[in-house]
């Protein structure tokens, strides 16, 4: 019996399952949002798959993803080309913050905050308007950047080191896979 990925060498696993969910690198690379990246943006070692590279980006998506600020995407790129991480993988985990998880992922970090600060948690009404980010905003904005920022730093360590164990398992499992198909095929 051959699987699927027999004639996959046992390394490249990881970046095929990846790579499923990628978007278009020629694609990206002409976007018009992205000119001013400049030559940048066709660095090679922003765009490869490896363990490396990979890892690097789970830490600085999701570092991003935590940060209650309007340009997380933006920030994820600079990073990005800075440490030399994969761009889309970096850029794309910063939607783990969408509409939806927003409000809990950033209560949660406003409570780290206070907990931190050893302060009282404020109770208050969410409005989305111009006068509730001027005035409401203004009386939890320390413990609620206090907490993004060190629940960044924990979900980026994290994510790293979790897709450094998902990258080894992944290869091991596909090396025994291979044995055991092998050693089939020649009894």
């Amino acid at each position: 019996m051959t699987l699927p990925f027999d004639n996959i060498s046992p390394s490249r696993m990881p970046r095929k399952l990846i790579r499923k969910y990628m978007p278009d690198e020629a694609k990206l690379k002409e976007n018009r949002h992205l000119s001013w990246l400049g030559e940048y943006i066709h660095d090679p070692n922003l765009w490869h798959l490896t363990r490396k590279s990979v890892c690097k980006a789970f830490m600085v998506g999701l570092f991003c993803a935590f940060l209650p600020i309007p340009a997380q995407m933006l920030l994820a790129a600079i990073l990005a080309l800075f440490i030399r991480s994969n761009l889309p993988i970096s850029v794309g985990l910063v939607w783990i913050t969408n509409p939806i998880t927003m409000p809990p992922i950033f209560y949660f970090t406003y409570l780290v905050g206070v907990w931190l600060m050893d302060l009282p948690a404020q109770a208050m009404e969410f409005e989305l308007s111009v006068d509730w980010l001027s005035s409401g905003l203004s009386h939890i904005w320390q413990p609620l950047l206090l907490g993004s920022v060190i629940c960044g730093i924990v979900a980026g360590i994290l994510g790293y080191f979790l897709m450094q164990a998902f990258w080894v398992w992944q290869v091991n499992r596909s090396w025994k896979r291979r044995r055991k198909n092998n050693s089939n095929k020649n009894q």
